[in-house]
């Protein structure tokens, strides 16, 4: 390999000996020690030069077009604040375990891991899309990189089945119908504002999700991953709240949503936050929050009641139970605090004991 990147092909010969005096086995015997060091060497990488900048410039025109909005604009966010400004200048056979595990370990300072977490798929995304082109990538994975411990945790807002009950009541409609909908079934905040009439299904009881609406653009895109796009149950209270929306609250639109502006277009997250959501929180007095503290509210009060791991997933629609575990079991509820509390007393019951006294303990005779 070149200093300009190029490769140049090299013919080397070593003299082994004289034809005359060597046989093809002896000749073949002193040459494999010079095969070996050969071999056991990394082969040449196919093609060297590319910065990653150039690499970016290739996934942008090739791959983002391919990827849901949400996700390049996140893509894009990751490289103007963390990557190009770090790494952008560097030649993709530069990067090496070192350089992305410095990366990584500057990178967690004041951030949650689960920021830096995105930032590196970003990353690791580029790297394979220039890899699978053909440049000079060395093999750097995720699983050899390690994370410090020292990302900033931050307290998940979430409301109680009482609280979601009093923002239903409290707020205006459609939101209230919105609110019950997030609640009652967990669905996430662009699933529900992508559901159209079609999704209802009163006579199986259930919701079809098929589709969500992007928090910026409010254009429909397909759900956050395959196993999103599922039915989940239709409860009899929300049944009811939905017939009767249909009946006196429901706005006409030529695509079908269940939920409308004025203009026929689906209502954006941020518009029915700001004004469906915090008035309400206002009233009541309650913390702001962002909906996704619904489907927090959804999943904690089913674990909490006892509904198993694996319906809590369903309902959620992860593809690994141990999500749903993690992003959504923080809640000590009561059921949580029975177990416990029986826990401890079947344990108390069987240490306390009546003591006998000892050769030591018993009182001296004067």
């Amino acid at each position: 390999m070149q200093a300009d990147g190029s490769i140049t092909r090299i013919r080397r010969s070593v003299v082994l000996g004289e034809t005359a005096r060597v046989s093809r086995r002896s000749a073949l015997a002193a040459l494999q020690p010079f095969l070996d060091r050969v071999n056991i060497a990394p082969p040449p990488l196919p093609k060297s030069g590319k910065s990653l900048l150039e690499a970016v410039a290739d996934w942008r025109i090739h791959i983002a077009p391919n990827l849901k909005p949400s996700t390049v604009r996140a893509a894009e966010s990751h490289l103007k604040q963390h990557i190009i400004p770090h790494l952008g200048t560097l030649r993709l056979s530069e990067f090496t375990v070192k350089v992305v595990q410095a990366f990584s370990t500057g990178l967690i300072s004041g951030r949650t891991r689960k920021t830096v977490e995105n930032v590196l798929q970003t990353l690791f995304s580029i790297l394979q899309t220039a890899r699978r082109f053909g440049s000079a990538v060395r093999a750097v994975s995720r699983a050899d990189i390690v994370l410090p411990n020292g990302g900033v945790s931050r307290e998940v807002r979430f409301f109680d089945a009482e609280q979601v009950g009093k923002i239903v009541a409290a707020a205006k409609e459609p939101y209230s119908t919105m609110f019950a909908v997030l609640g009652m079934t967990g669905l996430r905040a662009g699933e529900m504002l992508g559901l159209k009439l079609s999704d209802l299904d009163f006579t199986r009881k259930v919701i079809h999700v098929r589709r969500s609406i992007d928090s910026r653009t409010r254009q429909e895109q397909t759900p956050k991953s395959r196993g999103s796009a599922s039915d989940v149950p239709m409860p009899r209270a929300l049944e009811k709240r939905l017939v009767e929306f249909l009946r006196a609250g429901y706005r006409e639109n030529l695509n079908g949503y269940l939920f409308a502006n004025r203009k026929g277009n689906p209502y954006s997250i941020g518009k029915v936050t700001e004004y469906g959501l915090w008035p309400a929180l206002e009233k009541l007095k309650i913390e702001r929050a962002g909906l996704h503290a619904f489907r927090h509210a959804a999943a904690s009060e089913l674990l909490e009641q006892g509904a198993p791991l694996t319906v809590v997933q369903r309902q959620l629609r992860h593809r690994d139970a141990r999500t749903t575990l993690q992003k959504y079991g923080h809640v000590v509820g009561d059921a949580q605090r029975r177990a416990v509390e029986t826990l401890a007393e079947n344990i108390e019951r069987h240490a306390v004991v009546e003591l006998e006294p000892s050769a030591e303990m018993e009182p001296s005779v004067a």
